[in-house]
């Protein structure tokens, strides 16, 4: 009974997961970007790759709604990146590629990006490692702080719609 409801849990906590991974194409000499709401005090971790093409430039920026940068980097061709919130607030990802005019047709790039936030951005090897967790326990400490995350996305849903109603 107590294995049935522990994997029922779970089943439940997988469902939840704040990972998000896209690839698109990046046309020569221009500018793609993503938002995300993501809320305060939230550790965010991202990997990315873009396919080289030559004498093409591809910078990236991350910058909040206020502009304020969290990330950049000129000539980004792989790497990763990480960040923790202030505020909760959209978070902008900006891929900008660059080519000389009158060099002749160029590909569009391809480019993979595998962003991660929250409980599933922590490392939970390294910590196991620091504190010489056994397996189950790694697992036990991952889906504590993943409930704890579900109450916290709870309690924030519960005061914007006490802030909504009061609105109306």
């Amino acid at each position: 009974a107590i294995m049935a409801r522990l994997c029922a849990l779970l089943l439940l906590l997988a469902v939840f997961q704040c990972v998000s991974s896209i690839s698109f194409y990046l046309p020569v000499n221009s500018r793609k970007c993503l938002r995300e709401e993501i809320h305060k005090d939230v550790l965010v971790t991202g990997e990315y790759e873009v396919s080289e093409q030559p004498n093409t430039k591809t910078n990236l920026k991350i910058t909040d709604s206020s502009g304020h940068i969290l990330y950049s980097k000129e000539d980004a061709t792989k790497g990763k990146f990480a960040f923790t919130t202030e505020d909760y607030d959209m978070f902008e990802v900006c891929f900008e590629s660059r080519f000389p005019k009158g060099t002749g047709r160029v590909p569009d790039q391809i480019v993979n990006l595998d962003m991660k936030h929250g409980v599933e951005a922590k490392n939970y090897e390294e910590i196991a490692k620091v504190e010489k967790l056994k397996p189950l326990e790694v697992e036990l400490r991952r889906l504590e702080d993943l409930s704890e995350s579900i109450v916290n996305d709870f309690a924030y849903m519960k005061k914007r719609e006490e802030e909504m109603r009061d609105t109306n």
